[in-house]
């Protein structure tokens, strides 16, 4: 991993901790993202110190504010020349329904619009890597979802954080498939993973049934640096060099929801996405691998 440039989000806390701590032990080039600048000064100073590796910088965002990611990307194409692994991490569940200051209800918001305007704002540095990976965490919470497109952030029915979430984890894998589609014959390959269920801070300001839930769910719960094993296989791996479009439970691939292979969903989705996050693909279109 020398030399590579690896962007995490969500990086203080859970699997993106625990990813960004394995990476930079492999001597990769660090981008740790996240919202509180006390928390990545620490956790950079500690990681230099124990890994030995000099290359981990920070950047402060609130991923549920559309200023604060476009603000993010500007920055991070200002300070590198390419990218070769964007890990979009970042995500939570809310138990009472939260609107950004953009207008979008947070869950949306945070774990699936946050995702795809970072990820297309930074194509333009991910085209420039010999061969780039796009790593998007999901979960099989997505298999329960059912997304209302007309309906994305509960603004005529009543909000329930379940639903929500799953229905941002179903977005995410609909994101996945719909992106390597379109970035097919390139050098940039895009696939979503399950962590398996991880014991860190998700879900810690729960309560009533929430909470209870998350209590029953505790002692089945894995760690988070066991969380972070697929992540950390998908950004390092030889063994996925060229896979694209595909989903990843404990470092194998396989099926997810009839509902993920739903391509004209897909495509409304990202229709939507485009215009809630006003970034277009057209804008940043990789140039295409020359035909061997």
């Amino acid at each position: 991993m020398q030399g590579k440039k690896i962007l995490i989000t969500g990086a203080t806390s859970g699997i993106g901790k625990a990813t960004a701590k394995s990476l930079a032990g492999m001597g990769a080039e660090l981008i740790l993202v996240g919202r509180d600048q006390e928390k990545l000064q620490k956790l950079q100073h500690k990681m230099k110190t124990k890994s030995k590796n000099s290359n981990i910088d920070i950047f402060v965002a609130d991923l549920a504010s559309q200023k604060s990611i476009a603000n993010l990307a500007i920055q991070i194409k200002e300070h590198y020349e390419k990218l070769d692994v964007l890990l979009n991490n970042a995500g939570a569940i809310f138990q009472h329904k939260e609107i950004t200051p953009d207008g979008f209800e947070q869950t949306f918001a945070l774990n699936h619009l946050a995702y795809f305007k970072l990820t297309i704002s930074l194509l333009g540095l991910l085209k420039k890597a010999p061969s780039a990976r796009i790593i998007s965490v999901s979960s099989d919470a997505h298999k329960s979802a059912k997304i209302d497109l007309d309906d994305a952030m509960f603004e005529k029915n009543k909000y329930s954080a379940i639903k929500a979430y799953c229905n941002s984890k179903l977005a995410n894998v609909l994101f996945t498939y719909e992106l390597a589609r379109r970035l097919e014959g390139t050098n940039i390959t895009a696939n979503a993973l399950h962590p398996g269920v991880v014991s860190s801070n998700f879900g810690k300001n729960a309560s009533g049934a929430m909470r209870l839930m998350v209590g029953v769910m505790q002692p089945f719960m894995i760690s988070p640096k066991k969380g972070a094993e697929t992540p950390i296989f998908l950004a390092s791996s030889p063994e996925v060099d060229g896979v694209t479009g595909c989903y990843f439970k404990k470092k194998e691939p396989c099926p997810t929801s009839p509902a993920s292979y739903d391509q004209v969903m897909a495509r409304e989705l990202w229709a939507l996405s485009e215009k809630l996050t006003d970034v277009y693909f057209e804008s940043f279109t990789p140039v295409r691998k020359p035909a061997q």
